[in-house]
C-alpha cells in the first residue's frame, strides 16, 4: 500500500485540500485519514471509491495500477 499512500498524499498536495477536508468528505476523523495517508491503514472499499472520487481518480490509479 506503500504507493497509495503516496498518490494520496500527492493528490492531496495538488489540489491543496487539508487532511480535515478529505476526512470530512469521506465521513471519518482526521487521525483515521492520517493513518491512511502514513501507510498505518487501509480504508474500507467504500472510502477508497470516495477518494478516488474526489481526486477524479480510477481507483486502479490510486493502487499503482494504472
Amino acid at each position: 500500500m506503500d504507493i497509495f499512500r503516496q498518490r494520496i498524499y500527492s493528490l492531496r498536495k495538488e489540489k491543496k485540500y487539508t487532511q480535515r477536508l478529505v476526512a470530512e468528505h469521506l465521513g471519518i476523523k482526521q487521525p483515521s485519514y492520517i493513518r491512511y495517508e502514513k501507510g498505518e491503514s487501509e480504508p474500507t472499499l467504500a472510502n477508497l471509491v470516495k477518494i478516488a472520487e474526489l481526486f477524479d481518480v480510477s481507483v486502479d490509479y490510486l493502487l499503482g495500477r494504472e
